[in-house]
């Protein structure tokens, strides 16, 4: 070979030869959520994953998603997938999350779980419409669990039911939930007055610790025998909350609350992001399931929130509506937006713990609507 021939052939060898404008779009959308989370801070744990696994998606000739072939492996994202793709990664996320989770406020305050039930209306209202758009049953109870705005549990409901659509599901799910500060508070300041906001509530009372310890093992018992498909999700969620408060296996809640949840969530927010290459993003139907994503837990919100202002008739102006907004488990990102709405209305208002209570009850809610969901349509 000579010069010239050995230059084209290595020209053709990089990614500029076959790099496609969707790429380059996609590459874009990457570096947009980058930003959002370095500069503008919007939950950079989940985010900075997702936009670097999107970003390595969608560069030219990697193939970091591929699958095998032949006596070729596979690329290396495509193998921690597997993660996502065989329902394993998301009870894991739950075991730290229940580590991490204090449901003291649910405890002290039984009526938040009412909150966090009403903000699941945006899974089974945008069910109903992506049926009516054309989906299947197992593929509108994939796409209407993002209204719960939980990651590991659209993951996992999606994995069983619909494993077709994960990726589109997982970026949206967990975009969501990273965007929950954008999204959440003109919704919540356009169903609320500004007197509501400003309502201080009462302080919790003392959860003792014989209460905190016997309601994960009750949970368990309870929703696993009424509900047993949503046993895998609220059993791991319930583990991890008895580590952290039995407070006698300090080395297992600490393990669950930082190094496994930290390492679960690079693989999954990363081959999450992975997920949206070009070639299987920008099609009508995946940005059809986005935008019912949006649709989703926008209503979701707005559910908590509707319901919040009930309870501020019903108990005389003593409960803050805001706090509904929080019914959606997103924590406790939720529950900080609550916080921050609530103290902009009132500069003495501090809502965060109570409007923690419906937001560990949303997680819970959301688990038990995904074990519905897995009931009837998982076969």
């Amino acid at each position: 070979m000579n010069l010239g021939e050995i230059l084209l052939h290595f020209l053709q060898s990089t990614g500029f030869a076959i790099f496609t404008w969707q790429q380059g779009l996609m590459i874009l959308v990457s570096l947009v959520l980058l930003y959002l989370a370095i500069v503008k801070g919007f939950e950079p744990l989940l985010l900075i994953p997702i936009a670097f696994g999107m970003l390595l998606a969608n560069l030219p000739g990697a193939g970091l998603m591929n699958p095998p072939e032949g006596d070729m492996p596979g690329g290396l994202l495509y193998y921690l997938y597997q993660g996502v793709k065989l329902g394993i990664y998301p009870p894991l996320i739950f075991l730290g999350v229940g580590a991490m989770t204090d449901f003291g406020p649910l405890i002290a305050n039984p009526k938040s779980i009412l909150l966090g039930a009403a903000a699941q209306l945006g899974i089974f209202v945008t069910f109903i419409g992506a049926i009516l758009l054309g989906f299947t049953g197992p593929e509108a109870g994939s796409i209407g669990i993002i209204g719960g705005a939980d990651g590991p549990t659209a993951l996992y409901l999606t994995s069983k039911l619909a494993p077709h659509l994960l990726g589109p599901i997982a970026v949206a799910a967990y975009s969501y939930m990273a965007l929950v500060p954008i999204i959440q508070p003109p919704i919540m300041k356009a169903l609320t007055t500004k007197e509501e906001r400003e309502v201080v509530m009462d302080q919790l009372r003392h959860v003792s610790k014989k209460e905190r310890i016997i309601f994960p093992i009750m949970v368990t018992l309870v929703v696993s025998f009424i509900l047993p498909s949503a046993a895998t999700l609220v059993g791991m969620l319930m583990l991890g909350n008895l580590f952290r408060e039995s407070l006698v296996v300090d080395r297992l809640s600490k393990t669950a609350q930082n190094e496994l949840i930290n390492i679960v969530t690079i693989f999954l927010g990363t081959t999450v992001g992975a997920t949206a290459s070009a070639e299987n993003f920008l099609t009508w139907r995946t940005l059809s399931i986005i935008a019912l994503g949006l649709v989703a837990f926008s209503i979701g919100t707005a559910g908590g929130v509707i319901f919040g202002k009930i309870m501020y008739k019903t108990s005389g102006g003593k409960v803050n509506p805001l706090i509904g907004s929080a019914g959606v488990s997103a924590v406790p990102m939720a529950a900080r937006v609550s916080q921050r709405v609530g103290q902009e209305a009132n500069p003495r208002n501090f809502l965060l713990m109570h409007a923690m209570g419906p937001n560990v009850a949303g997680v819970i809610g959301s688990a038990i609507a995904a074990g519905l969901l897995l009931n009837f349509f998982g076969g």
